[in-house]
């Protein structure tokens, strides 16, 4: 994305581009492909909403509930979609429908408190909090409405209105979901916009848009960045990861082995903060390279619609070409697959489970984020080799620890450079913490009170204490 938006042939309202199944690479829907000039009105209703909206946090908080309810009476229905355009496993799209909901139900408890400051002079200081106007909210295909829902959820909660655009590849959930939350919310508040570049571009660098919120690519978030730069908008931005997971001299590989694995393949792979490279002690590395390779070859891959599949299809090709451009790298510098290390010959967008071994540090497998079904696995000498290697990155979304030893797990967890650490699990976020990166993982802060308080601003009443 960019401020200055590249030309392309005009586009009539009603225009609409095809959705394709991962599971078949073959369109199966449409979606509306609006024009970047349709934003207009469109961020002009959510500035008309954001009146009344902002007014009332007890109508605020009693809407978001019904909208929760809203959500999961709509399961049956939302589901099966995401699963058909995003290609996760069917309750893997339940789970991360229930996890909307309840994030609706968490914001719509939290209330904003002033502050009273102290200051030594006979005066009374209060902070307040004012919401911001319109908020664009811009998500990816991994989790398009679990990620949606962090963003409108705590914006909503704050008495900001929201305009949301899903990426092109999951754009039919979140747009059903958009119109099932939006009814019990009065019109305008959220508004679901889909299409093509340079819609988002546009959206993001809106002068009517006060806050933007992104989830995607480092290169394309610092262009949403420069983006939002033009009209001082505020920007948070989540920008992926390349978490380390660091094994220690004590750990038990069989008991962890399950836990490691879901923890880089949940999703097949693409999770911002999936474990992305594992650190062996020497000693254990051909053990810890087999339990998981055990569990890659025995995965069922297929369609997430079928109901014994356990790992989907890559989203889309051009996710696939990148997984398959960094295997066929690192197998020709000199590791070896000791699991999967090519693509399926089905149709579909399916990869092969995939651990490898004996990786170059250096490979691009490794120093970069390949969003996918593989994993290098890499033995290290001493503890801090392995916390300098897990550190050697552009990224800091994530990272974990496992091993029997908890006092020393946390020790070293202490020394990773990212935004949380684990130990002895990956991934896992309660909706009452706060979730950031450091480096090149993003800026801003979300979830929890945090994100509340991220999108709002500060309001200072000072007044006499006497008459």
């Amino acid at each position: 994305m960019a401020t200055r938006h590249p030309r392309r042939a005009p586009r009539t309202p009603g225009e609409r581009f095809a959705v394709l199944d991962p599971a078949t690479g073959e369109d199966f829907a449409q979606a509306p492909d609006q024009q970047p000039e349709e934003l207009d009105a469109v961020v002009a209703r959510a500035h008309e909403a954001w009146r009344s909206w902002r007014a009332d946090p007890v109508a605020r908080a009693t809407a978001l509930r019904a909208a929760a309810d809203a959500v999961v009476a709509a399961g049956a229905d939302l589901a099966p979609l995401l699963t058909r355009e995003q290609g996760k496993p069917l309750a893997e799209a339940q789970a991360e429908i229930a996890r909307t909901a309840a994030r609706l139900r968490y914001f719509a408890e939290l209330v904003p408190e002033p502050h009273l400051l102290d200051d030594g002079r006979p005066v009374r200081s209060e902070v307040r909090w004012r919401s911001l106007g319109p908020v664009a909210a811009i998500v990816p295909w991994n989790f398009p409405l679990q990620l949606a829902s962090a963003k409108f959820a705590p914006a909503l909660a704050a008495g900001n209105t929201v305009v949301l655009k899903p990426s092109p590849h999951t754009p039919l959930a979140t747009r059903l979901l958009g119109s099932v939350v939006s009814t019990a919310l009065p019109a305008g508040v959220l508004t679901v916009v889909t299409g093509q570049e340079p819609l988002g571009a546009r959206l993001a660098s809106h002068p009517g848009i006060r806050q933007v919120t992104f989830t995607g690519s480092v290169p394309t978030g610092r262009a949403v960045a420069v983006g939002a730069a033009a009209s001082l908008t505020r920007a948070t931005l989540e920008l992926g990861g390349n978490d380390a997971a660091v094994l220690l001299e004590d750990v038990d590989v069989e008991r962890i082995a399950d836990r490691l694995f879901w923890a880089a393949f949940r999703n097949c792979g693409q999770v911002c903060m999936a474990v992305k490279r594992v650190y062996v002690p020497a000693r254990l590395h051909c053990d810890v390279v087999e339990a998981l390779a055990q569990r890659a070859k025995t995965v069922v891959v297929g369609a997430g619609l079928d109901p014994g599949t356990q790992l989907g299809p890559v989203n889309n090709a051009p996710q696939l070409a990148r997984v398959e451009q960094y295997t066929a790298r690192a197998l020709a510098d000199g590791a070896r697959a000791a699991a999967g290390g090519h693509r399926l010959d089905r149709p579909g967008y399916f990869h092969a489970p995939t651990v490898l071994a004996d990786v170059p540090p250096d490979s691009p497998v490794v120093t970069q984020e390949q969003f996918g079904p593989v994993l290098p696995v890499l033995p290290y000498g001493n503890l801090d080799e392995a916390v300098a290697a897990a550190n050697d990155t552009g990224f800091g979304l994530g990272g974990s620890v496992w091993g029997t030893d908890l006092d020393l797990a946390e020790a070293v967890a202490e020394r990773l450079e990212c935004g949380t650490a684990w130990i002895n699990h990956h991934a896992e976020l309660s909706l009452a913490q706060p979730f950031a990166g450091t480096k090149d993982s993003g800026v801003g802060v979300a979830g929890g009170p945090w994100g509340l308080y991220g999108n709002l601003r500060p309001f200072v009443v000072h007044r006499p204490e006497g008459p």
